[in-house]
């Protein structure tokens, strides 16, 4: 892969497995620095962080364990990586968490988690990285929302409040930093395919008594009318091209990587 973010640093948040690691690979790949983040057993990180290596030549990544559901501990990450990388060039407010419930019966606890790390923690690791993108007049901040920043779905509230959040916290972000080298975009993914989300296909299967096929086409992708898994590498790609050396004038967007979900 052409090396286009050599001298290069970036942190990705929830970044141990699935979309996060996805988009951290591809990062290095391309020659930048990366900071990790995220929980798991010390085996799935360092398989998180072998896999960084094996694109990078070798060289791990360094880890941070923020609870991002504190803005103290985002502020920390972010020092931390400035310390550890020399600075943050790009910045992707990948974590999140979901809850289903309808809103008459959902937990307050788990609403203000959700919150949180989905919504908060944008906003705090945002604010700890803007002074250094701002001195050095160049940032990539990449924001993961889903579909659900931009259209709703039932028993969701508190998941579709903070990526709608998202969405708009993306908006400002960019206007405010239009006259600068920094951009700030949200990418909104369908369903994506990671092993998280395959483990519902299987639940689905069994609740309704159908093929795992059926279970997937039509029920856990009802809304997505391509009928196939975003796959991770495609989220990644776009990441990739957001943090580009052309695209100074992508800034504010919703990305939608749906397969039409959206546009139905």
């Amino acid at each position: 892969m052409e090396k286009t973010l050599s001298g290069r640093s970036a942190v990705v948040t929830g970044s141990t497995s699935g979309i996060g690691l996805g988009i951290a690979r591809m990062l290095a790949a391309a020659g930048a620095k990366v900071m990790l983040n995220g929980f798991g057993k010390p085996e799935d990180i360092a398989a998180a962080k072998h896999a960084i290596a094996e694109v990078c030549g070798g060289e791990e990544p360094h880890h941070s364990a923020a609870d991002l559901s504190k803005a103290e501990e985002v502020r920390e990450m972010v020092a931390e990586a400035e310390g550890a990388l020399g600075k943050v060039d790009i910045l992707v407010n990948n974590a999140g968490i979901q809850f289903t419930s309808p809103v008459a019966d959902f937990p307050e606890d788990k609403w203000n988690a959700i919150i949180a790390i989905n919504l908060s923690a944008v906003f705090h690791g945002t604010k700890a990285v803007l002074p250094g993108m701002k001195e050095r007049n160049w940032g990539r901040i990449i924001n993961i929302a889903s579909a659900h920043g931009l259209v709703a779905s039932p028993e969701k509230a508190a998941y579709v409040a903070a990526k709608h959040g998202v969405v708009g916290l993306t908006k400002v972000t960019a206007i405010e930093l239009a006259q600068t080298g920094i951009t700030c975009n949200a990418i909104c993914p369908g369903f994506v395919r990671t092993p998280l989300a395959e483990v519902q296909v299987g639940a689905i299967a069994k609740a309704k008594g159908v093929s795992e096929d059926v279970a997937l086409k039509d029920h856990l992708l009802a809304k997505q009318p391509s009928k196939r898994w975003v796959e991770v590498e495609e989220v990644a790609r776009m990441a990739l091209y957001v943090c580009g050396p052309d695209t100074g004038s992508l800034t504010g967007a919703a990305l939608s990587l749906d397969g039409g979900w959206v546009a139905s």
